[in-house]
């Protein structure tokens, strides 16, 4: 099969202008539904079913999981911003996303889908990618090929990373924003 040459764009990305709905048989399945054999299974993070479009208007950031277990509810506690979970910012929720995901083989994997929906302007209408934080699923350095993966990821987008905290695992939460994450704190004070 053959493909043509892909266009990445560093930084933010701006969903385009709403597609029309899909029919049914064509709509991307639920997080957590079997792929169809021989079909790749759909990236991303889940639509919420009849849920309207972010405003605008709403200020601040919303994390979004990539995947169970990324960390959004502790990464909200420490930097602020709206948890919404793996579902799409809903009404009144900033529609500036920081997708987060887990540093191993499979949060990697999803962070790429998830990326690729924003991409492809599966986004509902609004809703920006600004970065993606990949929270450390160990203590210690990555494996060379997960940290592979990463760089690919920070070619197509910006990536913050956060470290691994082991207080976090005794909801030492209430400590701040760990050493190394400075960039993280940056961006999340100028998307407020």
């Amino acid at each position: 099969m053959r493909q043509g040459p892909e266009i990445w764009i560093r930084g933010p990305v701006a969903a385009p202008e709403p597609l029309p709905a899909p029919a049914a048989a064509d709509a991307p399945p639920e997080l957590g539904t079997p792929p169809e054999p021989g079909v790749p299974p759909v990236p991303g993070v889940p639509p919420v079913p009849g849920a309207p479009p972010a405003t605008a208007e709403a200020p601040g950031f919303s994390w979004i999981g990539a995947h169970g277990g990324a960390g959004v509810s502790t990464l909200a506690g420490v930097y602020g911003g709206r948890d919404c979970g793996q579902s799409w910012p809903g009404p009144g929720d900033p529609p500036s996303v920081l997708l987060v995901a887990r540093t191993h083989a499979a949060g990697l994997t999803a962070a790429g889908r998830a990326v690729e929906e924003f991409r492809l302007g599966r986004a509902p209408a609004g809703v920006r990618l600004d970065s993606v934080v990949l929270v450390a699923d160990a203590p210690g350095r990555l494996p060379r090929p997960l940290a592979q993966r990463v760089r690919l990821l920070e070619s197509a987008v910006d990536v913050h990373r956060v470290p691994w905290v082991p207080a976090w695992r005794l909801d030492g939460t209430q400590d701040g924003p760990p050493r190394g994450t400075e960039s993280l704190v940056r961006r999340v004070r100028q998307v407020r």
